[in-house]
């Protein structure tokens, strides 16, 4: 506004124009752009050059300025010394290697709204016929670029093919954010145009692409990733019934892993089996290998997460024995990670209720190198989720906290909802463990919140244990009873009973914490926990629940019986003997030997 003033040829002109500054009460911007269009008039000639450079962005080159201006060269550098005089431009470098930036976004603004629509459409397709004639390097790397000219010039079908591409390239670098929006604008174009075969198929293809990005952005089970799924579905039905079938197979898998996995974000055991068991069938009629390594995944997580754990660890060994990964890594971005990342993960967690410990921990330290060699965020944050839950439940609390700082730096870096959620709650465990327990059950309920936000109730039995504990810890007693309701409920209602058994064992170490002891009810606690445990044949559980029931029976001098019960659990195992676990119940059967 100073610079208008002073810029005023005359005295009336400065003090008209000092007259449009409003109260401050008063929104500026509206006046500030009449300010920037009056000097913007003044510059005669190089107004022109100034809404060009406008047109093209911020920021622009003097090579691509020109071949779009086509001025005679001396004319151009005097419009743009005007433009530098004026400080509306900044200038780096020397003609004609030299780049300019409005100074300010309000500057670029206002030259461009001077343009005319018709103007501006022209000038948007001279940009980019110049773009791909004259900067082919430009064009094909930085798509999204070519394809807002193509937008605004109303070149729909084009702006919709390289808005395409710049998403999968998005995509491809885990630029989540972007590639959702890029996706968005692709498909909004296809919209405005008349259907064709080919376009249909262009259609099927985005949205089913627009899945993956959504499912890190807002979530596995949030409304805008089911409706994408959704969406997807009902395109491939209107194709097939109008004789178009779809030349890529994977296309229909990819839609009904979108379904399957909604269902298991948002847990329902129930119908996760049931979706698990459709892929699976399709795929073996189709006996490709994709569709079965992925329909293997599907099943051995949908059985081991409702505590079929023998099961489930052997669907992932199918899975493991077909995941190429020179062939198979590119499909991350079609099923929501790499595979072979994901399988390694859940035999991990497998490996350890099954008992074999230092299994579980090879698996998912191998799932987190490749996915670190693969360098793609999605297939990270996944590998640090789940490789963060094996070591907690081997109690390896350093690597634990270690993995949940870098998944949550990651996961903000990413803009990922759903990850940055889950990181919350990890880190409220860490807290826990270091004895922070006030600031432990602040980040599990604010974690939890953010959680729930993306539709997520997968692992709720998990958290609201850990939480309970933290609660018990403190003495709140009626808040940790509390969210043991709820996780029994949770377990009762989604037949997510992987956890059932340690939940049940936590319930009755805080029947004990609480200030007045209840033995009794904590040893129907353990004993149920014990029951779950075997019918799961969840070894680990199993040794957790006749830990705490065998100190229980020691406390009440019953330490033969104490001792009849560890020991052949403790027997059973033949690796892991260096994790806290088994060195507890060694020293406890020790002490119950003496």
């Amino acid at each position: 506004m100073t610079k208008a003033v002073l810029e005023a040829e005359s005295e009336g002109d400065a003090q008209q124009t000092a007259a449009a500054v409003p109260p401050t009460a008063l929104a500026v911007p509206a006046s500030l752009h009449a300010s920037l269009m009056a000097r913007l008039d003044r510059l005669g000639s190089a107004k022109d050059v100034a809404q060009i450079g406008a047109t093209i962005g911020r920021e622009f080159s003097h090579p691509l300025l020109a071949a779009v201006a086509s001025k005679p060269e001396a004319e151009l550098r005097s419009a743009l010394d005007r433009l530098l005089e004026a400080g509306l431009l900044f200038r780096q470098g020397v003609p004609p290697d030299a780049t300019y930036l409005f100074k300010h976004a309000l500057v670029q603004d206002a030259a461009y709204g001077m343009l005319l629509r018709e103007p501006r459409r022209t000038l948007h397709a001279r940009i980019a016929e110049t773009l791909e004639s004259q900067f082919a390097d430009i064009a094909e790397n930085q798509p999204e670029l070519l394809a807002r000219h193509c937008t605004e010039a109303g070149l729909i079908e084009k702006a919709a093919t390289l808005w395409g591409k710049a998403g999968q390239r998005s995509l491809a670098r885990s630029a989540l954010v972007e590639g959702v929006e890029q996706l968005t604008r692709a498909l909004a174009q296809i919209a405005r145009l008349q259907g064709t075969p080919a376009l249909r198929r262009e259609q099927i293809k985005l949205q089913v692409a627009l899945i993956t990005p959504l499912v890190h952005v807002k979530g596995y089970a949030a409304p805008e990733t089911k409706a994408a799924a959704e969406r997807a579905r009902l395109l491939i039905e209107q194709a097939e019934a109008l004789g178009e079938p779809s030349e890529d197979p994977l296309l229909l898998f990819s839609v009904l892993y979108g379904f399957w996995i909604a269902n298991y974000i948002a847990f329902n055991g129930e119908v996760v089996r049931e979706l698990a068991a459709q892929f699976l069938t399709l795929a073996e009629k189709q006996r490709a290998t994709v569709p079965l390594m992925v329909g293997h995944r599907l099943m051995a997580v949908s059985l081991l997460c409702t505590g079929d754990m023998a099961q489930g660890r052997a669907h992932c060994d199918r899975a493991f024995a077909l995941y190429d990964p020179a062939a198979h890594r590119s499909l991350a971005t079609r099923f929501g990670q790499d595979a072979g990342v994901s399988i390694l993960s859940y035999r991990g967690l497998a490996m350890f209720l099954l008992g074999h410990p230092e299994a579980a921990l090879v698996d998912a330290e191998r799932a987190l190198k490749d996915a670190r060699e693969i360098g793609q965020a999605t297939s990270l944050m996944f590998a640090l989720a789940h490789a963060w839950l094996v070591y907690l439940q081997c109690r390896k609390h350093a690597e634990a906290t270690a993995q949940a700082d870098e998944l949550a730096a990651l996961a903000d870096e990413k803009s990922a909802l759903f990850w940055k959620a889950g990181a919350m709650q990890a880190r409220g465990y860490a807290f826990a463990v270091s004895g922070k327990t006030s600031d432990a059950i602040q980040m599990f309920t604010s974690g939890l919140a953010a959680w729930r936000s993306t539709g997520s109730t997968m692992w709720l039995p998990l958290r609201l244990s850990q939480l309970a504990s933290a609660h018990a810890d403190l003495g709140q007693s009626d808040d940790a009873w509390r969210c043991i309701g709820e996780a029994m409920t949770a377990v009762e209602t989604t037949n997510e009973t992987w956890f059932e058994a340690e939940l049940h064992r936590v319930g009755g170490e805080i029947a004990l914490m609480s200030g007045a002891p209840d033995a009794a009810k904590a040893e129907a606690y353990f004993e149920r926990a014990l029951a779950v445990a075997r019918q799961q044949q969840a070894k680990s559980w199993e040794l957790r629940a006749s830990m705490s029931l065998a100190r229980l029976w020691r406390d009440q001098g019953k330490p033969q019986q104490a001792r009849e019960l560890l020991a052949p659990v403790y027997g059973w195992f033949t690796e892991g003997f260096d994790t806290l676990d088994l060195k507890e119940a060694k020293a406890l059967l020790d002490e119950l030997a003496s």
